[in-house]
Order: C-alpha cells, then sequence, then structure tokens
C-alpha cells in the first residue's frame, strides 16, 4: 500500500528530527569529551592536584600584586595560550541585582542615599570564561564618559576605570579549593575567590567586588613532570 501524503509529512518531520538530535547529540558529546580531556590532566593523580594548586598560588599571587584583575588575566591567558588573541571580554549578566553588602557599604563610606550600581560579569577570554564577579560601584565618583560605557557596553570595568588611575585593596583572598582535600578526579567549579575595594587617585573608594575564579583559569595542560608523576 502506498503511504498517503499525510505518512510522508511525518515521516519527513521525522527524519528532520532525527538529524537534529543527532547533531545535538555529537555537539553534548564534544562538550563532555572537552570538560573530561582538561579535567583529569590536572586533578586525577596526587602529583597533578599539587601542579594544579601551585598555579592557583601563582595566579593569586600575580592578581594580588596588580590593581586591575582583567590586566593579569589578559597576561594569565595570553602566557598558558588559552585564546589568540589573548583578550578578555566581559560578558554582562542582564536582569539582575544584588544589595550592596553592609560590610561594603561602610568600606565604601556611604550612607543609605548615595546611588550604587550593580554589575554582574563573566570574564572570558576566548572561549573560557575565567572569572565571575559581583561589582557595586558609584556613579557619582566617575565620569559621565565612564557611566555611559558601563551602561551601553560589554567593555571590562578594569579597562573602562583606567583613567582614574586606580589602586586596589583586597580585603580577603580565599582558596575554594585545595589538593589537601580532594581525592576526586575533577576540579570544582570555582577555585578561588577575592573581595576587594577599588580608590580612585585621591584616595577615593568608587567600587567594591567579589571575584570568583573558575577551573576554566587552568584550561591548559598540566606539566609534563606532574602528568607522568602518579603520586600515590
Amino acid at each position: 500500500m502506498n503511504p498517503s501524503r499525510h505518512d510522508l509529512r511525518v515521516s519527513g518531520n521525522t527524519g528532520a528530527a532525527i538529524r537534529r538530535w543527532r547533531l545535538l547529540g555529537l555537539g553534548l558529546l564534544a562538550l563532555a569529551g572537552s570538560a573530561m580531556a582538561r579535567q583529569p590532566a590536572w586533578a586525577d593523580t596526587p602529583a597533578r592536584r599539587q601542579a594544579a594548586a601551585q598555579a592557583l598560588q601563582a595566579l593569586n599571587a600575580d592578581l594580588l600584586a596588580h590593581a586591575s584583575a582583567t590586566l593579569t588575566l589578559e597576561r594569565w591567558c595570553g602566557t598558558h595560550r588559552l585564546a589568540s588573541p589573548a583578550r578578555i571580554v566581559a560578558r554582562r549578566v542582564h536582569d539582575m541585582d544584588k544589595p550592596l553588602p553592609t560590610r561594603f557599604r561602610q568600606l565604601l563610606g556611604i550612607d543609605d542615599a548615595e546611588p550604587v550600581a550593580y554589575r554582574r560579569v563573566q570574564l572570558a577570554c576566548g572561549d573560557h570564561v575565567l572569572s565571575e564577579a559581583d561589582n557595586w560601584y558609584l556613579p557619582r565618583r566617575l565620569t559621565a564618559a565612564m557611566n555611559e560605557r558601563l551602561d551601553h557596553s560589554d567593555a571590562p570595568f578594569g579597562k573602562v576605570v583606567q583613567p582614574l588611575h586606580f589602586r586596589r585593596r583586597t580585603l580577603d583572598a580565599q582558596m575554594l579549593w585545595s589538593p589537601a582535600t580532594s581525592d576526586t578526579a575533577a576540579l570544582p567549579h570555582l577555585l578561588l575567590q577575592h573581595h576587594a575595594v577599588l580608590y580612585d587617585g585621591e584616595g577615593r573608594p568608587f567600587s567594591a567586588l567579589v571575584e570568583s575564579y573558575t577551573d576554566e583559569v587552568l584550561a591548559f595542560p598540566a606539566p609534563q613532570g606532574a602528568a607522568t608523576n602518579a603520586g600515590g
């Protein structure tokens, strides 16, 4: 019996759906394969976990030594060849707001009447999201051009406010992962967190930050010595 026109239409739709699912499945497999290929390179032996901790300590020291996390991550990206060109882009997370924590309000020296702007961004180098940041800043202490750019672009905050010749005061730097407390073959998503306040060239605080650094900062091969030493 010849199939009806309705049967042919259903068959065509089914074939298209199968092709879409097949492409989706291949994409998911590729993503999973990429994650699996990176994670064990750092975390599946004691020696590799120790190498990961040393790399994080080096990044932490570099962040603490410089005012701009954006420029520090850009250097890190270039040194470890995470992307070409090694350029940090701030991916804005829109329609999200968080109240300014009381601790930061006191450090910024403001009362409840002072306007505070909030920005949630992911700092990415190529395909790698290296940092997720909460940023509260005081628009009255920035120029009109800076506020305009922050409101209507994805430019990194550190680059926008660079003309202020700002300095950074890190309040605390916390390692969120340690090889001493982990024996799994996977790193957690967040590895390191900083709380900081930025001051302009006249010493006035104008921004408070919570920066969380992800496992993507280690999206490069583990050192050869760590890869061959199984540890124990």
